[in-house]
C-alpha cells in the first residue's frame, strides 16, 4: 500500500482512548466493531483498492463530525471497522452512509470493479455484522452493584 498517499489524506492517530462524549441531552461511550463483505464475496480488496476505500470512508466521516473511525482493516473480501457512533445516529444509518459512499467512489475509480458488478446495485453484500466495544460485562455489573454502597456525604449541621 502506498503509505505516502494515506498519510496525506487520512489523519493518523497515534494513541486514542475511547472517551466519554456528550450531546445536548446524553452522555455516551459507544463504539462498534462492524464487518461487511464484498458482493458475492469476490476478492478484489487489494492494497491499491483498500487505499481508495480508506480515503472514501474518512471523507464520509468528515461530513458527520460525531462519527469517529478508530481503525479500519480489510481482507480481500470483507471490511472491518471500529467506529464511534453517537446515540442519535443509528448503526444502520451510519453503515448505509459508509457503504453507499464508498461503493460509488470505488466504482467510479476502478473500471474492473464497475465491470464486475454491471448488473448489481452495489459492490457490498446486503448485510453487516455489528458488536459493541467498550466496557466488559463484568465491569458494568460491578459498577451497578457498587452504586448502593456509595458513602453518603456527612453533614455536621443543618444551618
Amino acid at each position: 500500500m502506498n503509505g505516502s498517499l494515506l498519510s496525506k489524506t487520512i489523519p493518523v492517530l497515534e494513541s486514542y482512548c475511547m472517551k466519554t462524549k456528550h450531546l445536548n441531552h446524553s452522555t455516551y461511550k459507544l463504539q462498534y466493531h462492524i464487518v461487511w463483505g464484498t458482493k458475492y464475496r469476490y476478492k478484489w480488496l487489494k492494497d491499491y483498492v483498500k487505499a481508495e476505500l480508506l480515503v472514501s470512508l474518512y471523507q464520509t466521516v468528515k461530513k458527520y463530525p460525531t462519527l469517529f473511525i478508530q481503525t479500519v482493516n480489510t481482507d480481500q473480501d470483507h471490511v472491518h471497522i471500529q467506529i464511534e457512533i453517537p446515540p442519535n445516529i443509528s448503526v444502520s444509518d451510519a453503515v448505509q452512509k459508509l457503504k453507499g459512499a464508498s461503493s460509488l467512489n470505488i466504482k467510479k475509480k476502478f473500471k474492473f470493479i464497475r465491470e464486475m458488478y454491471l448488473e448489481a446495485d452495489g459492490i457490498w453484500s446486503v448485510g453487516y455484522f455489528v458488536s459493541s466495544v467498550g466496557l466488559d460485562e463484568a465491569t458494568v455489573k460491578k459498577y451497578i452493584e457498587w452504586q448502593h454502597k456509595k458513602e453518603k456525604p456527612q453533614t455536621s449541621r443543618l444551618f
